[in-house]
């Protein structure tokens, strides 16, 4: 038995005036500075002052938020007592927003101690709305939350179905200005997931039409959302529908080794989430492929219009073309194109590697890998060596 969960979905141009319709009495945003600085939080407020809601701000959150941040935010929350909570911003927001809330819901629990068994019994004090700012992490329809301990340099995975949002309003007004690299970056995210979505252990019918038409989204529109920016609005509204489906897709079949190496590249490089999990998934598909276990990258392959006749021959077709849609857009192939030194590398390589193995994302993974292939996997990221083992 399984099950497919999703929020009720606004999309389109002028989706935020649904907030306009929503009934309550206090709102906590829960975003970043820069989003506030932009006026992006004012046109929320607007909409919430218009439904006759009052609200208050917290913009503390910053890029892979920390355990520390969602506590802060949770204090406040609590001192202002919301029938709302509404996150605004990219999945660093997201997830702060969905950690704050469960604290706000439930203070005996920590931020790090979310886990998807029993009931929480959330919706008591308060619902969650999820407006994203990004193209890319599809946080916004998912329930999974990463958050980051600063003290063990590494990512903490939490959460539970019951945590997914009530509502999620998916307006292309929040990224027709987004700037090309940070396009490229949640673009490559959305990509992940899609592909992980779609060849997970996890994977179900529910799930796979949706992955498989968010990677021909992609494909199609990320090239064109970077290179034109707002000047081609339906490549930006594309985009942005194709990292929700993304995230429906995979939320309700998981993702994988890609995740697990790029959270740990995240954590221990400081690199940016989409960047580093998009870095990896070429390579993780050369990995998976000659694995024990049957691999579905052909299927990914042909409706993409690329040779598959058989599924070695996908992957391969499907990991070159992931790294000719990377370089097109001006992301990194290798970690050596991201200036990290060898020495660096080496210095960094057995925290990397603990951090991987023992991320939740492996455990769906088709080919669990021993600790000393996963170091392989990461040499080969390193270099940019095509993975045949």
């Amino acid at each position: 038995m399984w099950f497919f969960r999703s929020p009720e979905i606004v999309f389109g141009e002028g989706a935020l005036d649904y907030l306009a319709e929503i009934q309550g009495r206090r709102a906590f945003i829960v975003t970043d500075e820069n989003l506030l600085r932009l006026g992006l939080v004012a046109e929320v407020q607007d909409r919430l002052a218009a439904a006759g809601i009052e609200s208050a701000v917290f913009s503390g959150v910053e890029p892979n938020p920390s355990l520390q941040t969602v506590r802060r935010g949770a204090e406040e929350a609590l001192a202002y007592g919301p029938d709302w909570i509404v996150g605004l911003g990219g999945g660093s927001c997201l997830d702060a927003a969905k950690s704050i809330w469960i604290q706000y819901e439930r203070p005996d629990l920590a931020p790090d101690e979310v886990a998807p068994v029993g009931r929480l019994g959330l919706r008591q004090k308060a619902h969650l709305v999820a407006i994203p700012t990004t193209s890319g992490t599809g946080a916004e329809v998912t329930w999974p939350i990463v958050l980051t301990d600063l003290e063990e340099q590494r990512k903490v995975t939490v959460g539970h179905p019951e945590n997914i949002p009530d509502l999620a309003i998916v307006d292309p007004v929040f990224v027709s200005h987004l700037p090309a690299p940070i396009t490229a970056d949640t673009g490559m995210d959305a990509l992940t997931h899609a592909v992980e979505g779609y060849t997970s252990q996890w994977h179900n019918d529910f799930s796979d039409g949706l992955c498989l038409k968010a990677v021909q989204l992609v494909f199609d529109y990320l090239p064109r959302a970077c290179e034109h920016g707002a000047e081609d609005p339906e490549a930006r509204e594309r985009l942005h529908n194709a990292a929700t489906i993304a995230g429906l897709g995979f939320g309700n079949s998981m993702a994988a080794i890609a995740h697990a190496l790029g959270h740990s590249a995240g954590a221990v490089l400081g690199m940016a989430h989409g960047r580093a999990v998009g870095l990896c998934l070429p390579y993780t598909v050369e990995f998976n492929v000659r694995g024990p276990l049957p691999t579905r990258y052909a299927d990914i392959a042909r409706f993409l219009g690329l040779p598959a006749s058989d599924e070695e021959e996908g992957a391969a077709s499907l990991a070159e073309a992931i790294r000719r849609l990377a370089r097109r857009i001006g992301q990194p192939t290798t970690l050596r194109e991201t200036g990290l030194s060898p020495q660096e590398f080496q210095d960094r390589l057995p925290r990397l590697v603990d951090n991987a193995m023992n991320d939740s994302a492996m455990t769906v993974n088709l080919r669990f890998p021993e600790e000393e292939e996963v170091e392989q996997l990461y040499r080969c990221i390193f270099d940019g060596q095509t993975v045949d083992f």
